[in-house]
């Protein structure tokens, strides 16, 4: 009998432990430039950091940021929002990525007003790197001078997700590092269904977007000028790589404006713009550019041409 109570209270307070372990986990969580990590992320008590604070947030929960500070470095497991309302929150680091995710394929991520910033220039990291999960979701950020990529998605097991909307990537990847403002390169079975919208791919990032591997990406209302390769570019050999332009601007980047190479790679062009660029339009080695008719191509050393022009539908 005596042994019956035992192995009951031990039970019972295992059971408590685990709820008061749960329970510590809140559904929203605040950090400050004035917290610290010992705390609850409490508004009134906030953490320093988005590392701290994401192991007391709950999955599906929400980090939100106080004050214009930097934040540190995250990883990320389970379906989160971390958000800025108004303030700089900012990731800043020194040749190490900025937030990588690798989460379960159901989990959404989402990343708001974040600026990332690596201080050194040096290294391969990103300034977010998707390695799994369901959904990525990237808004009105900025992200500067990651020698990788500024967002590197790169999964390799599961079909992932990506919608960038109005976020600055400049100064991101290199020729030894290769990477790109924006990077989507799914390997294995992987495969990326990615979105962009008004997005800024600007000054001096390797090519402004790269997509190889099983992707079909969509991209609106943007502008790709000043890079050091491509504007916009679609690379891949075997993969069916589709990228749609639509009312884009790819401008004054040191190679071409719309780049496809490789029988694997298509681009769709729409109502979209190529000037200043060493060449306006490439196909190359396969790679098929279709017009629908509608672009301006002119201005650039070499305008090139797209493969074939589409009627407008």
């Amino acid at each position: 009998m005596h042994a019956f109570v035992r192995r009951f209270a031990a039970s019972f307070l295992v059971a408590m432990f685990a709820a008061g372990a749960a329970h510590a986990q809140a559904t929203r969580t605040w950090v400050s430039g004035v917290g610290d990590d010992a705390n609850p992320c409490s508004r009134t008590a906030p953490c320093k950091t988005f590392a701290g604070a994401i192991s007391k947030t709950a999955a599906k929960g929400v980090i939100n940021a106080l004050d214009p500070a930097g934040y540190g470095a995250v990883t990320i497991t389970k379906s989160i929002t971390i958000e800025a309302d108004g303030v700089v929150a900012s990731i800043l680091t020194s040749g190490t990525n900025g937030v990588v995710v690798n989460a379960a394929p159901t989990d959404v991520v989402t990343l708001r007003g974040l600026k990332f910033v690596d201080a050194s220039g040096s290294g391969s990291a990103s300034g977010v790197r998707f390695l799994g999960g369901g959904t990525l979701i990237v808004e009105n950020g900025e992200i500067d001078n990651f020698r990788g990529s500024g967002i590197s998605v790169a999964p390799s097991t599961n079909p992932v997700s990506v919608v960038v909307r109005d976020t600055l990537v400049r100064g991101c990847g290199d020729a030894v590092a290769g990477g790109a403002g924006i990077a989507i390169q799914p390997g294995g079975n992987a495969s990326v269904n990615a979105t962009l919208e008004r997005v800024q791919l600007v000054a001096n990032n390797a090519d402004g977007l790269l997509v190889s591997g099983a992707s079909a990406v969509a991209v609106r209302d943007s502008v790709a000028s000043e890079n050091g390769g491509n504007g916009f570019s679609a690379y891949e050999e075997v993969q069916p790589v589709s990228l749609v332009l639509d009312g884009v601007l790819a401008a004054h980047n040191v190679a071409s404006g719309v780049f496809a190479y490789g029988a694997g790679s298509t681009v769709r062009l729409s109502g979209s713009t190529t000037t200043g660029n060493a060449i306006g339009v490439k196909p190359a080695k396969g790679g098929r550019v279709l017009s629908f008719g509608n672009n301006r191509n002119s201005g650039n050393t070499s305008d090139g041409a797209p493969s074939s022009t589409l009627p407008l539908q």
